[in-house]
């Protein structure tokens, strides 16, 4: 078996004090050098000597100077970060493990590492408590670990004003190497991007039903579905794949940083659909007219009315300078997505999450599914306790059912939106329960001990979150589905 390669920890310095220290002993050895010479020459008793080989003391910069004179090293041999030896990173990874949360966690008593301790069975140990870690992460992956990382995915969110110029930059990389100027993607555009990125692209009728898309890195291929969903759009499919791999996604530590992934993957795509250069001019130039529009964004760059407005919660806050909202309503009520940095007040759990929670149904996202025009936006303006806020909302269709997409903003920016002139205005007191949450009390009088309804129950809340190299993907599927079409 291999060496290990060193797990993380909530200690970073560990590592470093851990592999130095090792080091240090593989010079003193090599050398013939005793704890006590070493300490000599360094003006230190053996006993110190001992506790920094084994980890537990960080050294100075001229003690480290000191000991590669020593040892007639460079200082950067010293400081490496790889392991002297396999034995070494042995024990480093053994160690480490003992000074981790879980061990610490365990009725159990440190475990000496000593010569006679083999290779064997250090592997073993650390075998058994990466398995451990593995069982506590599938433990703990519950819906209230999902919804915590999703509240504090979204903190972060507002912290950069769902801005993320790093992705922008990308994006803008991208786009250059294969000319395009601006303006709506084609279809055309995104198989060079394909292309650029040292891919093609193969359309089955067999993708695994856990997959939107499967990448084969090894022949640099990318399988797509032949049919596309009700409500999808064909480049989206593709370019979040290729942005996954333009990013260098891999298997996430945790189901947080998989959230992360699919924020910064699903940003990427929808930044090369919609160029930030040429939307930001388009954006500014609708400001000056006072008639900024989600639709229009939209039609300026062929791409969906949730993407046009996903991007438009990028663009606006950090170059226009309004604060927005924004919100993905199932037809429930329930919040599938949200966002602000207005100050908008969602409903939330007792740990902060929003996804699942029932919006007022006085908001312009629950009211929009009221109106019979579903072709023309729905604009209301609504009183809510923090304030009155302006809401521009439009209903989409998907496989799964209809939803509504709202962008919002408070009174004062109102002025800037086409729509701004709207007559729908609904007042909302929520989270006070005598808003819409209580029945009237002639119908409560009427019905509460007249009435058994039977609870739709989604039993995946009851349940953990989907296990697996990425969360609710069945590998053993795309593992089968890559053998059956690779090209070998």
């Amino acid at each position: 078996m291999e060496p290990r390669a060193a797990s993380a920890t909530e200690d970073e310095d560990m590592l470093d004090s851990l592999t130095i220290g090792r080091r240090i002993r593989q010079l003193r050895t090599d050398r013939g050098l005793t704890l006590d010479d070493v300490g000599g020459s360094l003006g230190r008793a053996a006993s110190q000597i001992s506790v920094i080989e084994n980890g537990k003391r960080e050294l100075k910069l001229g003690e480290l100077q000191k000991l590669a004179r020593i040892f007639g090293v460079t200082i950067d041999e010293v400081l490496s970060p790889e392991a002297p030896s396999k034995r070494a990173a042995l024990e480093i990874a053994l160690e480490r493990a003992q000074r981790g949360p879980l061990f610490a966690a365990l009725p159990l008593p440190r475990l000496a590492v000593r010569k006679t301790l083999s290779d064997d069975a250090i592997e073993t140990i650390l075998g058994l408590h990466d398995e451990l870690q593995r069982l506590h992460r599938e433990r703990a992956a519950t819906p209230e670990e999902a919804r915590r990382a999703n509240t504090e995915l979204r903190r972060t969110m507002r912290k950069r004003n769902n801005y993320f110029g790093e992705l922008e930059a990308t994006a803008r990389g991208l786009l250059d190497a294969v000319g395009h100027a601006g303006g709506p993607l084609s279809q055309r555009v995104a198989a060079d991007l394909a292309t650029h990125l040292g891919f093609t692209l193969h359309y089955v009728s067999d993708l695994p039903g856990s997959t939107r898309s499967v990448t084969d890195l090894r022949n640099g291929r990318i399988y797509l579905p032949v049919s596309q969903a009700v409500g999808s759009d064909p480049r989206s499919t593709l370019l979040q794949a290729l942005a996954s791999h333009a990013l260098g996604v891999s298997e996430p530590k945790d189901y947080a940083d998989f959230l992360r992934q699919r924020v910064e993957t699903n940003y990427l795509a929808a930044a090369l659909m919609v160029p930030e250069h040429t939307a930001v001019a388009f954006l500014q130039s609708a400001k000056e007219k006072r008639e900024l529009s989600v639709e229009d964004l939209r039609d300026a760059f062929a791409v969906s009315y949730e993407i046009a407005a996903h991007r438009f919660t990028n663009l606006v806050t950090q170059h226009l300078g309004i604060p927005l909202h924004f919100l993905k309503v199932l037809e429930s009520g329930a919040i599938s997505k949200a966002y602000e940095n207005d100050n908008a007040a969602f409903p939330t759990d007792a740990l902060g999450a929003v996804e699942g929670q029932l919006v007022c149904r006085y908001w312009s996202a629950r009211q929009v599914f009221d109106v019979a025009d579903r072709f023309s936006p729905y604009h209301q303006y609504t009183d809510k306790p923090g304030g009155t806020y302006w809401c521009t909302s439009r209903i989409q269709s998907s496989s799964r059912g209809d939803f509504s997409v709202s962008v919002g903003t408070q009174f004062a920016s109102a002025k800037w939106f086409r729509g701004r002139d709207t007559t729908h205005r609904a007042t909302s007191t929520c989270p006070d329960a005598g808003c819409c949450r209580r029945p009237p009390a002639s119908l409560a009088e009427r019905w509460a001990q007249h009435s058994l309804p039977s609870a739709r129950v989604n039993s995946s809340l009851l349940a953990a979150m989907p296990t697996g190299m990425y969360p609710g993907v069945d590998s053993t599927e795309v593992f089968t589905f890559l053998e059956t079409h690779s090209p070998a």
